[in-house]
């Protein structure tokens, strides 16, 4: 988007506008604009001054006048001015700092009960919606299996991977294994498999196979079949974890009902939103999509703020997943962008692999 250039007035009027209208949600006037430049000093204008730089700021397409009020609003292109040029951050108080630190580090349990906990800290902070994508897996590898009796129908099956994540599955047998049988099943096919990719193990498994056909005997086929089986119960992870939809229900903001439902249905199919997590891999750093610029009709009243987070929360980490939140266009950015933020580098940190998560 090409943005015009303001001289230091039309800069000062339209941050107070922005201002004003973030923290009233109601058209603001000349009178009322000119009164809040006089009441920071930033400005000394007359009313009469302040309605002709309104009337340029409108023909530029910064502001407009919603219905017949007699006040303005920004316009998508003028809180993108805003944000780019004129926005000043508010850094987060060092002691909600070291709450949210201490939030996310004591959560317990494996991943995706951290990045849970980051979508539920984002919604809180913000008071909107909170996203978190899982963390990337591609380095994750198989460190070990175990197999361990329950009854004569019953397998429990244990994979445990290098970056913490455990696997647990109750498999149904065939015939009753002693604990004996079971372990050597487990070391064979640990010894196997150990070390590969958990996207490629059928795959290897179907290798092993074809390669042993000969002289595969009865405990390692059952313990490929076994493994096979594992894997095969193993849900897909959500990709997505979303937290606070019902925040945005009571938005004055989001008023269309048809894109509301659009919205909520984007939750729950989560391909949408993905895309612009695969977008935002294009740039690094807090990037901001403002109601049409998503190009995606359920967000046209929305912002989606998003930002990667990366291993061990350093700004040299690789990039393991992304998270951000979804709120209306006239949100307190100020505060929001910092906090989404923060909470990619707390959970990157939270998440650093050379001190994984208990499980």
């Amino acid at each position: 988007m090409s943005l015009p250039i303001l001289n230091e007035r039309s800069q000062h009027l339209l941050k107070a506008l922005v201002e004003r209208y973030i923290d009233e949600g109601v058209p603001i006037g000349s009178r009322t604009l000119a009164e809040s430049l006089a009441h920071s000093s930033a400005l000394s204008l007359s009313a009469a001054s302040v309605r002709n730089v309104m009337a340029d700021l409108e023909d530029l397409g910064l502001i407009h006048a919603p219905h017949t009020s007699a006040g303005r609003v920004p316009t998508i292109q003028g809180y993108r001015l805003f944000i780019n040029q004129l926005l000043t951050m508010r850094p987060i108080e060092a002691t909600e700092l070291q709450r949210l630190h201490n939030e996310l580090h004591q959560s317990q349990g494996s991943r995706q009960n951290l990045v849970a906990t980051a979508s539920q800290m984002l919604s809180q902070l913000t008071g909107f919606t909170g996203l978190v994508t899982l963390p990337k897996r591609e380095q994750a590898r198989l460190l070990q299996i175990e197999f361990i009796p329950l009854s004569a129908q019953q397998v429990l099956a244990i994979l445990v991977m290098s970056d913490g994540e455990v696997q647990n599955r109750i498999l149904p047998v065939t015939r009753q294994y002693s604990a004996q049988e079971l372990h050597q099943l487990a070391a064979q096919l640990t010894e196997r498999l150990v070390g590969h990719d958990p996207g490629r193990i059928r795959e290897h498994l179907l290798c092993e196979m074809d390669s042993l056909r000969s002289d595969l005997n009865s405990l390692m086929h059952d313990a490929i079949r076994l493994t096979e089986q594992t894997l095969s119960n193993t849900p897909p992870a959500p990709d997505l974890v979303i937290s606070g939809q019902s925040n945005l229900i009571a938005l004055d903001e989001i008023s269309n009902r048809s894109r509301m439902k659009s919205l909520f249905a984007a939750f729950e199919s989560k391909r949408e939103l993905l895309h612009f997590f695969e977008h935002s891999q294009r740039a690094d750093g807090v990037q901001i999509f403002i109601g049409s610029e998503s190009g995606y009709a359920p967000l046209q009243e929305c912002s989606l703020i998003t930002t990667p987070y990366r291993e061990g929360g350093q700004e040299e980490g690789r990039i393991i997943g992304y998270l951000g939140i979804i709120g209306p266009t006239r949100m307190p950015y100020d505060q929001i962008i910092p906090r989404v933020d923060i909470t990619a580098r707390l959970l990157g940190m939270a998440l650093n692999p050379s001190n994984p998560p208990a499980v």
